[in-house]
């Protein structure tokens, strides 16, 4: 089992990034594309505890969390934001790299690469 997982979206330039990061480095990774299998509120809430970026930067605010008419004044709280993204797992900031008790948002690039460096 790898050490590091990578919490990722194919479609995603900058997520392909750490992907590749990972393979060049000869770095180990778990890759778990979030949308074909999504993480329930209790792996999400596991997610953000280990966190080492704000909860609400978890949440992509982009135009489809517009045109859910959605405020992001109401999506701070862990729960808060676990609950949304079990309902849109879209809107998950992506990549998110994750090793024991850390994670972090891959953005820009070079945390991801600065990240995958440490393992």
């Amino acid at each position: 089992m790898s050490e590091t997982t990578v919490l990722h979206n194919t479609a995603c330039s900058t997520s392909r990034y750490a992907v590749d990061v990972a393979a060049v480095a000869g770095v180990g990774i778990e890759v778990v594309q979030y949308l074909k299998k999504p993480l329930d509120r209790a792996a999400l809430l596991d997610l953000i505890a280990k966190l080492e970026d704000d909860p609400a930067d978890l949440v992509r605010k982009d135009t489809f969390f517009t045109e859910q008419g959605l405020d992001a004044a109401g999506y701070t709280t862990p729960e808060q934001v676990a609950d949304l993204l079990v309902e849109h797992p879209r809107l998950m900031q992506r990549p998110v790299l994750v090793r024991g008790d850390r994670a972090i948002i891959g953005r820009p690039k070079e945390r991801a690469e600065a990240f995958l460096a440490e393992g």
